[in-house]
């Protein structure tokens, strides 16, 4: 059976970044379960045939879960190869997302790098890692 990667993202206001992805990233709803008080129990945005992410709201969380702005760091990050990174950084861009890496060629193609709103730390680009 072939394995996959599906990040997993925690944050404050699931609703408000649902929409927000799917508005500045170009992200799809695929899954969105919402649980008590209008939390978000599970969700699933994919954008195009193989990339998908999955996210909920932060709720006393079994994994200690925090938001990069709430604790003043990052810890990590999601790198998401698409078709057309020119194209996708431009409408991103125009969307209002805080790019804090430009559009570059980095020796593996076109990347930029952005932040939620929530700080979580987004990388769009045309280089697709193969096993």
């Amino acid at each position: 059976m072939a394995s996959g990667i599906y990040p997993i993202i925690g944050y404050q206001d699931a609703p408000a970044m649902i929409e927000w992805l799917t508005r500045v990233f170009g992200f799809r709803r695929h899954t969105v379960i919402e649980g008590e008080n209008g939390l978000i129990a599970h969700a699933e945005l994919t954008l195009g045939p193989d990339a998908i992410v999955m996210l909920g709201s932060i709720q006393n969380d079994t994994f200690g879960l925090r938001v990069p702005r709430e604790i003043g760091a990052m810890t990590g990050g999601v790198y998401v190869a698409v078709g057309d990174a020119r194209t996708h950084y431009e409408h991103a861009r125009s969307e209002g997302a805080e790019i804090i890496q430009e559009l570059t060629d980095n020796g593996f193609g076109l990347r930029y790098t952005a932040l939620d709103p929530e700080g979580q730390l987004w990388g769009f680009g045309d280089y697709r890692p193969a096993p």
